[in-house]
This record gives C-alpha cells, sequence and structure tokens, in this order.
C-alpha cells in the first residue's frame, strides 16, 4: 500500500497517543495463568513515527527467561511453543534481568520519542500484559515503563480493518506475510502484530490526510 505525502504537519509521536509509546509485546509462557505459569519468553518491539506522520518498527528486543522458582509448566503449552525450559542453550535470564534488559530499550525509545510511558500492545493484550505485570510483581521491580492496565488491543483493530480476529487471518487480511511454522515465536509474534498494528493506524492516517485534503479544496 503506497503512502502519500503530504505538506501538513504531522503529529508527533508524543501527541499522537497522548504522550504514551505504543511498544508491541508478546509472551510465551508455561500456561494461561499469569500468577503461577511461568514466564518463558518476552519479546518487545518499539515503534516511531516519521516526519509523514505515519509508524515503523524499529529493532525488537527479546529475551528467553527462566521459570520462577515454583513456576507451572504445562506440557501442552510447551508443546505448542516448543520451548524445553531446561535447555541451556536458550541462554535464558532471571526474570528481574530480562525486564531490565526489555525495560532498558523501551524507556530509550520513550526518550527519543519525547513520550512520557509506553502502552503496551497485543494480540489479546490482557494476557501479555497480565504476565508482564505478575512478573514485575514478583520481582518488585520499580521501573516498570509500561502503563499497568491501558492497552491497544490488535484483536479489536484486525476486526475493525479487516474482519479478522485471529493474528495469522488479520495479518494475511492486511497483506502481509505469516508463516504459521514461525507462530509461537515471541520475536515473530511480535513483529507480526506490530506490522498489522502500524498497518490499521497507518490506514487512518492515510485518510486523515485525504480529508484534510478534501477540505482544503472545498474551502477553495
Amino acid at each position: 500500500m503506497d503512502i502519500p505525502s503530504s505538506n501538513i504537519v504531522a503529529p508527533r509521536m508524543a501527541e499522537r497517543f497522548r504522550g504514551f509509546l505504543p511498544v508491541v509485546v508478546d509472551v510465551e509462557t508455561g500456561g494461561f495463568d499469569a500468577e503461577h505459569d511461568a514466564l518463558l519468553e518476552i519479546a518487545a518491539v518499539p515503534l516511531a513515527m516519521d516526519e509523514g506522520g505515519y509508524l515503523h518498527l524499529q529493532p525488537t528486543v527479546s529475551t528467553h527467561v527462566e521459570p520462577f522458582p515454583g513456576a507451572n509448566l504445562d506440557p501442552r503449552s510447551l508443546e505448542i511453543t516448543g520451548i524445553d525450559p531446561t535447555n541451556p542453550l536458550r541462554g535464558a535470564l532471571a526474570e528481574r534481568q530480562a525486564l531490565d534488559h526489555v525495560f532498558h530499550v523501551v524507556r530509550e525509545a520513550m526518550r527519543a520519542a519525547g513520550c512520557q510511558r509506553a502502552i503496551l500492545v497485543g494480540h489479546n493484550a490482557a494476557f501479555d500484559l497480565g504476565f508482564l505485570n505478575q512478573a514485575v510483581r514478583r520481582c518488585g521491580h520499580k521501573r516498570n515503563p509500561f502503563h499497568p492496565f491501558s492497552c491497544f488491543d490488535t484483536v479489536s483493530f484486525g476486526g475493525l480493518a479487516y474482519g479478522q480476529t485471529v493474528l495469522s487471518k488479520a495479518v494475511l487480511a492486511a497483506g502481509l506475510p505469516f508463516d504459521s511454522r514461525e507462530a509461537h515465536s515471541a520475536v515473530y509474534d511480535a513483529e507480526r502484530t506490530a506490522e498489522l498494528f502500524c498497518r490499521v493506524v497507518n490506514r487512518w492516517r492515510q485518510l486523515e490526510l485525504f480529508e484534510q485534503s478534501q477540505t482544503g479544496l472545498d474551502a477553495a
């Protein structure tokens, strides 16, 4: 999809989302219970805005995570993700180190964009935010850059823009590639979710520019 240029002044990222920086997050876990099941992998994709007011992806930050002491590991979830928590080649970090690793990159992106806080973007975002918040609570982390309950959910975005709520189907409907063999990797899913979010928001920007141009023609 071609993105039109415009002489209309574009909003800054800090103005576009009330001071929030959208950061796409995907987690892979040992189950569905954020309080008791292990966080095993996390990936985050900060977004940036170009001079035309269009969003694009910044480099992904990710890490594997060691299960916290006493964490549940549902074999069915491990089968879906293909993660072996005992594999030393994962290079997994303890939860506190993993959060520090991801949060540092997010805060750098916030500063660059002039934003005050990050807002989590996810597909079924409450799931990812729930696991993130529980990890923050367990570690007693005091520098969580994410809003604790506000989020953007691409289930709603995909349903609105393309009539699809499943990630793979929404991505394909948006004209983007999706390889099901790569699914359930935190990095892959986060990057596809980020592309979907950007595609929808950028379409809205195109509509905004079109309406502004039509208003100018009507005034003339």
